[in-house]
């Protein structure tokens, strides 16, 4: 009897657990089908042609047929509004910024380290709210032969949890990003940690080719839900752990375009994938048109 009844206790945890996942959908299918998700093409500063000025850059994402750009934090905000001005006089703003973190992970043991990427997201948070993007990407921990798991989950959230008021007070997102970097596995524990901020100024910036190697994009979309803020997307073949244009790949298209209906999202999709030169950019627009138009 007293077997039976933790099983049930652990099955209504274990279901408590998984509803919380789900950001408590309640979107139905009828629903869904009355209102599609917006989406809107953005491509990484990366991958345009760095042989060019930034004007020039920005002319030609805009020719290929995107509609806005995901650019990097710059030393100098005066330098940050006029990249800003100049994509923005192409017709392709600049929506979020990218730190990153790789170089400075909040998980780190060393304190030089944590205050280098704390000073680096301090002047990406307020290069964003300069040039009114709204997102600041950011990888917030590295699991190592050196920094255990339970060490990465609570160091990264105490040293995100230091940049909250900033980024309250200049109302930019912290968007913690799914990488290959040993540490949030699962869309439930992506959740979670999430939710453990309590706060609407972190977020998911998910990207959907980085959790194919495990998973499935559509069941991570349909339980990351409405903290979703952002999507980076990517194709990613299983056999051989290939990354391949969009359309191509593992990647099942048309159930994530489905999912992202039926959590209601609206926003930015923007590509992350090698460079190049015009007519790759102008296809690369076209396969994202086709995944918008599923």
């Amino acid at each position: 009897m007293g077997h039976r009844v933790m099983a049930r206790r652990e099955f209504l945890q274990l279901s408590a657990v998984v509803a919380v996942g789900a950001g408590l959908v309640n979107t139905s299918a009828a629903a869904a089908s009355q209102k599609r998700a917006k989406l809107r093409k953005a491509l990484k500063i990366g991958m345009l042609p760095k042989n060019l000025s930034d004007a020039d850059k920005f002319s030609l994402a805009r020719r290929c047929g995107f509609e806005g750009i995901d650019a990097e934090p710059l030393d100098s905000l005066d330098a940050m509004c006029e990249q800003a001005e100049l994509a923005k006089a192409a017709n392709v703003p600049i929506h979020g910024l990218v730190f990153g973190g790789w170089h400075a992970p909040f998980s780190d043991p060393d304190p030089k380290v944590i205050k280098k990427g704390l000073a680096g997201m301090e002047n990406a948070l307020r290069c964003a709210n300069a040039i009114g993007a709204d997102t600041v990407l950011l990888v917030p921990a590295l699991v190592t032969k050196d920094v255990s798991y339970d060490e990465a989950y609570r160091r990264s959230q105490r040293n995100v949890r230091e940049l909250l008021p900033l980024a309250r007070e200049l109302d930019v997102i912290i968007a913690i990003e799914n990488v290959w970097n040993k540490f949030l596995l699962s869309p439930l524990e992506f959740a979670r940690y999430i939710d453990e901020f309590e706060s609407p100024h972190v977020r998911a910036y998910f990207d959907i080719g980085n959790c194919i190697i495990t998973g499935y994009a559509q069941h991570w979309i349909r339980i990351l839900n409405n903290r979703i803020v952002k999507l980076d997307v990517k194709g990613f073949k299983r056999k051989g752990s290939l990354w391949t244009n969009l359309l191509d790949g593992d990647v099942d298209w048309p159930e994530v375009r489905r999912a992202l209906d039926e959590i209601g999202y609206s926003g930015w999709m923007t590509a992350e994938l090698r460079g190049g030169d015009e007519k790759y950019l102008t296809d690369l627009a076209k396969r994202m048109d086709r995944i918008i138009a599923m």
